[in-house]
């Protein structure tokens, strides 16, 4: 398993499709969590996007699980940026080898 920082960025355009798929991707973001599969997840404190910490097999798999998100699916996220990540000291190290 790989960890990814996954980096939604909100634009302007797309404020109403947030509002409005908000309540479902959180949702789906708690059963991913729950699963183990979202590591941690919240929004910037500016509004401009959101920071979401993954665990899947590898950038493939990962891309599969993100067409999932009612958020992106609804058009709230209007760009999208995915690095793997490899935390050596502190809780998210756990989840790596």
């Amino acid at each position: 398993m790989s960890i990814f920082a996954v980096e939604y960025v909100y634009g302007p355009e797309a404020e109403d499709a947030r509002t409005e798929h908000r309540p479902m991707h959180r949702e789906w973001l708690a059963a991913q969590a729950e699963a183990e599969v979202v590591l941690a997840s919240g929004p910037y404190g500016d509004g401009a996007g959101a920071l979401l910490i993954f665990q899947a097999a590898d950038e493939a798999t990962l891309h599969g699980i993100l067409k999932q998100d009612p958020m992106s699916v609804g058009g709230g996220v209007t760009g999208l940026k995915i690095s793997e990540w490899k935390p050596v000291i502190g809780q998210f190290s756990k989840y790596l080898p």
